[in-house]
Parts: C-alpha cells; structure tokens; sequence
C-alpha cells in the first residue's frame, strides 16, 4: 500500500476537470481519480458549443456518452448588410448534460462535491474543513485567474433559457444576429434552438471592461424575445465575464500560477481561443492528453503540460494580433463590421478560425483586401497595449 487517497486529483469540476476525468475513466480505468469541486455540482451552470468541425474522431468519441443538441442542418449568421447559413452542424451541451455524464460514467467514489481546496502541491489537496487528499498527480482546473501579465478585453453575457406554449419554428441556430443596436462594444444575440418550444437566448458583447449590467442585459433580452414573439417561461438563466487576450508575457502568466508539480489545466493553464474565447475543442484536447501521460510523475505531468501551454500561446500569436486591431482600432459601436466582413468568408476558413487551425492562405485572406478598421487605427493598436485582464469579477 502506497497510503495515497487517489492517483490523480483533480481540482475544479468545470469544462476542463470534468473532461479530464472523464478521458481518464474511458480510457484508463485502473487509474483512481478524486474531482474536487466547491459547488453543489459539477459545471455549474453553463453552456459549451462548438463546430462539429471542432474536434478529432477520438476527440468526438470523448463526448460520445454526454446528451447534447447537434443540427446538422448547419447555423446562421445575421448582420446589418446580410443574412447568411453555414454549412458546418452546431453542438451545444449543458453543464447539467455534462454532470449526467459523468454521474453514469465514474465510479461513485471519484467526485467530491461541495468541497472546497484551500491548498494545492505536487502531493496532494489539502480541504478546507482540513480533509487531505493524497495523490500521485494533482490537476488544477479551477479556471481563469485574474492577471497583471496578459492584455486584452473582455466577452461579457447573459443567456435565458425559454420554452414556449407553441412551436417556434426554428430549424438551426443563429450564433451571431448582431442586427440589434450596438451598444457597449460590439453586440450580438446567439439562438439555439433546443427543441420545438425551448430555445437558448444570449445577449454577447466584446467590451473593454468586465463590466456586466445584469439589468441592462435582461432588459435587451426581453425586448429582443418580444420581438420575436417568442414570449414564454423562463427555465434558466446564465451569464459569464471570459477574457479576450490579445498579448501580455506567457511566461509571467504562468509563473503567477505556478504551483510546483501541480498540473494547469483549462483557462487557468492558458487553453482557450483568444479572440473567441473558446475552451471545448483545447478542454478536449487536453484531457485526452492527460489521460495518455497519466502514468506520469506529478512533476513531469505539469512540465509537459505547461510546454503544451507555450506552443499553444505561440500558435494562436495570429488571433491575438486580430484582437489587438479589433479593440485597439475599431471604435466600439463600429466592431460589427470587422464580423460583418469576417462571415463573408468561405466555411472552411471560418471552421478552422474557430478551430484555431488557421493556415498561412487563411490568415493572408483576412488580412488583404479593405481593411474594416482604418489602417492608421489598425498600426496604432498593434504599437500600444492593451490594459491588463486583473479584473474579472462582476457583480
């Protein structure tokens, strides 16, 4: 007996914990698990969508067992000059879709709810009612740390989920409908289609401050629903500040993080798209990562981790020079137009943007051409900095 609690624990029960586990159950069974998450469940309460485009077979395989909508049918775009339906199917799956996952796919003993860490190292997690649990490996995954060392702006929403007294009719989702009044930086409305008489509605905004005006926010989404004629019961609700990076020193980020020989996992390591601020296709990635090195040492599973964090950042320097032109070179209430321009493009360029898979022909077919931001404005953006993401939490 080794006198360990688990092989791996797991701090944070979002996205990436969660996916993390449940890589390593699928695919490494004889590996004992803890996810440790201060909540009353696992998820909390949020939305992922991504492009089926979005992830390997091996990656889709990895959410097979979690209920989720998929519309095969494609999406829509809606802008002041046009309307428009992509190709490509759109998923989206619930945190409560996601905790029904993993309660049927880990054994009962791996999830450790409504407890919250206090204390992290290479050999374990300390509780805050004293409990220690020991372990070879321990993750991190608690999620995006407020800091002076990366730059950027900031995604502010706030989602309603409705179910109606009659049908809808909507066959496929409209992920960005930014006809609506821009207003606080550049706006738009995502609609996801959930069944006949539910549909998700999300008020979005790329904004400079993480600022989020709860009322404001509520009020656009009713005028927006009685709009629509889509008045009906309200089933839930969600809202979220994430960051929008568009440069800082990686290598202080991680060093404000780093804890020695704990894995970072998530926002929190790095893993997200800085322009979309996208998580599900890295969560994906990673935790198949993880599942794969899981024999590893805890010291030598966050040193590969974090080298993955680096050549992450290095790979996405393209969406963080966009960033830096949309906040830096658009004025706020004109950004539609950097969108409006983008959604022109062919469906693949668009799928491997959001994929962060960008080729060189991609990435020269958005910058040449008219610009949608003055070039004066875009040269200015790129020579100065943009403020620093220390704030993150909103009332």
């Amino acid at each position: 007996m080794n006198g360990r609690t688990c092989d791996l624990a797991i701090v944070g029960g979002g996205l990436s914990g969660s996916l993390a586990a449940l890589a390593l159950a699928r695919q490494r069974p004889d590996i004992t698990v803890r996810l440790i998450e201060a909540g009353e469940a696992i998820g909390g309460n949020h939305r992922w969508s991504w492009f089926g485009s979005d992830l390997s077979q091996e990656g889709a395989e990895l959410l097979g067992p979690i209920r989720r909508n998929v519309w095969e049918s494609g999406n829509e775009v809606a802008f002041p000059d046009y309307r428009r339906q992509l190709s490509t199917p759109y998923c989206s799956m619930s945190s409560h879709d996601l905790a029904e996952a993993l309660a049927r796919s880990l054994p009962e003993e791996v999830l450790v709810l409504r407890r919250r860490a206090t204390a992290l190292d290479a050999t374990g997690v300390t509780l805050e009612d004293g409990t220690r649990i020991s372990a070879r490996a321990v993750v991190d995954a608690r999620g995006f740390a407020p800091t002076p060392h990366l730059q950027g702006g900031w995604q502010v929403f706030m989602g309603r989920h409705i179910r109606l007294a009659t049908p809808h009719g909507l066959a496929r989702p409209t992920i960005m409908d930014a006809r609506v009044e821009q207003l606080d930086g550049y706006r738009f409305v995502y609609v996801l289609p959930l069944s006949a008489h539910e549909l998700f509605v999300e008020d979005t905004y790329y904004q400079d401050t993480p600022t989020l005006d709860r009322p404001a926010l509520s009020a656009r989404i009713d005028a927006y629903i009685r709009e629509h004629g889509w008045d009906g019961e309200i089933l839930g609700f969600e809202t979220g500040v994430l960051p929008v990076i568009t440069g800082g020193d990686f290598g202080r980020f991680q060093a404000q993080n780093r804890m020695g020989g704990v894995t970072m996992l998530g926002a929190r390591g790095g893993f997200t798209h800085p322009l979309t601020s996208y998580t599900l296709p890295f969560a994906v990635q990673c935790a198949l990562a993880i599942a794969e090195d899981a024999d590893l040492p805890g010291d030598q599973l966050a040193a590969k981790m974090e080298a993955r964090a680096r050549k992450h950042w290095s790979a996405m320097a393209f969406y963080r020079l966009l960033g830096s032109m949309l906040f830096g070179a658009a004025a706020p209430e004109r950004r539609v137009r950097v969108f409006q321009r983008f959604y022109r493009m062919p469906d693949n360029l668009i799928e491997r943007f959001y994929a962060g898979q960008s080729t060189l022909a991609d990435k020269a077919r958005l910058l040449i051409g008219r610009p949608p931001v003055p070039i004066s404005g875009a040269l200015r953006a790129l020579a100065s900095k943009r403020p620093s993401l220390i704030e993150s939490k909103h009332p």
